[in-house]
Order: structure tokens, then sequence, then C-alpha cells
């Protein structure tokens, strides 16, 4: 085990789960995407054996948290070990968007592209995207045109300024 601690940002990839029957422990997955190119996108497993953070954990966060995590990565000593990152203090950076009523939608997914949020729903033909903040960036009718899509809003917003 290397000794050093490192310091990741990530999105909450899904729901956390208990790491035992009493949850004094939780493991979640963390999604690392250092270029916002869906291609460079790491999915990293966590555990927290602390149990007062583990209770944080578990109660706490949502999919689609933006999170801060430190702890030691442990890689696999045999072929059926996974690799995971033990994490020892956590933050969350932001917090993913809520649905003020998802009952009527509920055939609708939200899926986050590093700092992207699409829309996808089965009533309709369109994929509506927005950046974390809100701003909204456009939509495709294939899945395939979303990068050209991201790809074109980044060239726009470089050429302005922002």
């Amino acid at each position: 085990m290397n000794t050093d601690a490192i310091v990741l940002d990530g999105f909450l990839e899904n729901a956390t789960v208990p790491g035992d029957l009493h949850g004094s422990t939780a493991r979640f997955r963390l999604t690392l995407s250092p270029t916002d190119e869906r291609t460079d996108e790491t999915v990293l497993p966590c555990t927290v054996t602390d149990p007062a953070l583990a209770h944080a954990v578990l109660h706490d966060l949502a999919p689609g948290d933006k999170l801060r995590v430190t702890g030691h990565l442990h890689l696999p000593r045999t072929p059926d070990e996974p690799m995971r990152l033990a994490v020892t203090t956590l933050a969350v950076l932001d917090t993913a968007p809520l649905l003020t009523d998802p009952a009527p939608d509920a055939t609708a997914v939200l899926e986050r592209y590093g700092p992207y949020l699409c829309w996808f729903d089965a009533g309709t033909p369109t994929v509506d995207v927005f950046t974390e903040t809100g701003t909204w960036v456009g939509s495709v009718t294939e899945l395939d045109e979303i990068s050209a899509l991201l790809d074109a809003f980044e060239q726009r917003q470089a050429a302005s300024g922002e």
C-alpha cells in the first residue's frame, strides 16, 4: 500500500451502498473526468471505513454530487481483487441538480458529461444539454451528436472570452 494520500475530484456515479450490515462502512463509485472528454473518464471504486464518515456518505450524498476525496489507493495484489480508493476525508464541492417533481418525468434521465448535463426523455426525440450552472447548450436528436454539440459550444465560449 502506498502511504501517500491522494486527492481527487469527481462525480458520484451511483447511489452509495453500505459496506456492511450495520452501515458502519460505505462504498461508492467516483467518476473522474480530467479533460471533460468521455473517453478520458475513469470510474474508481471507493470505500469508507470511518463510521461517522460512512453515515454521512450513506445519508447525505446523491448521484451527480461533485466530490473531493482524499485517501489511499489500493492496487490489486491478485487478479480477483479490485482496485479501490480507501477514503479518509470527503467534501461536497457541488450538489447534483434536483428535480422539483420527478414523478411526471418517470421516463427521463439526467446524465452528467463532465461539466455538462444531458436530459434524456423517452417521451421526446431530442436530448437537451445544459452546463452544470444551467446555461443552455442545445439539443440533439442522435446520441453521437452530443460530442459535436459540446465542441461547438466550447469553441463559441472560447471565441467570446468566457
